[in-house]
């Protein structure tokens, strides 16, 4: 909710503050890094790591509208690829090590990344925080529980894509006027760019190691588009735009 009138004046503010979760809150994609080089390991007589990598990028592309995002379509794809590459030969023992792989990229523990738990308890005082994340329903919550963060949030959205639309609905179904809401995440084409279509705040936080499919251009003439080195630096951010606006 707003704060309350300063010497009888209301200021201005950000009422919404929403966070991307892999690779903003919690590492992410480094466990797909590790299990794609165990998937490299495992094919290597059958391709080379730059055919091998070009052919599971092809499939993940092809995969996100049938599995959506996630460690479950990345090890469908995995098979696919395996499959596709050695002609249908693939043995069931790799298959077995794919499945293997998986469910340890689902068991894999939490690690937050420098400056987030302080981070998200100083600027929850006063406004709605929203976690607004995609991939698997049960893997996120499971992530989401085991962060200790859980409690912070004031909602939580699990998409299955991170559009204009789906923003704007987000908002428009929590009461949140799209000026007033900024979103952080690592990722241009899903946490900046389609947050900044709708009027909103976009902040990118590069992450170092982001998945391919997420590129995009960075929204640099955009004036509600800021760029930070780490979340540590979200607090001062958001004071500075609520200074400005």
């Amino acid at each position: 909710m707003p704060r309350p009138p300063i010497g009888g004046i209301t200021r201005a503010m950000l009422t919404a503050i929403c966070f991307d979760a892999d690779d903003t809150l919690w590492h992410n994609e480094r466990f797909f890094r590790l299990t794609q080089e165990r998937f490299h390991d495992l094919l290597k007589s059958h391709a080379d790591r730059d055919h091998l990598e070009a052919r599971l990028l092809d499939a993940e592309r092809r995969n996100i509208g049938r599995y959506g995002f996630g460690i479950k379509g990345f090890v469908l794809s995995m098979i696919e690829t395996a499959l596709e590459v050695t002609q249908n030969r693939v043995s069931g023992e790799v298959i077995a090590e794919i499945l293997r792989a998986g469910h340890e990229m689902l068991a894999h523990p939490i690690e937050l990344l420098p400056g987030v738990e302080e981070t998200v308890h100083r600027l929850a005082e006063g406004r709605t925080l929203l976690l607004v994340t995609k991939g698997d329903l049960l893997d996120q919550e499971r992530k989401l529980a085991q962060s200790g963060l859980g409690d912070v949030f004031d909602g939580v959205e699990i998409v299955s894509d991170k559009s204009p639309r789906v923003y704007a609905g987000i908002f428009t179904g929590r009461g949140i006027a799209s000026d007033q809401a900024l979103m952080v995440g690592n990722s241009l084409k899903s946490d900046v760019n389609p947050v900044i279509e709708v009027g909103g705040w976009g902040v990118w936080v590069p992450h170092g190691e982001t998945w391919a499919l997420e590129a995009a251009r960075e929204p640099v003439e955009s004036p509600r588009y800021r760029r930070i080195e780490g979340l540590g630096e979200l607090p001062d951010l958001v004071a500075d735009i609520e200074r400005n606006i």
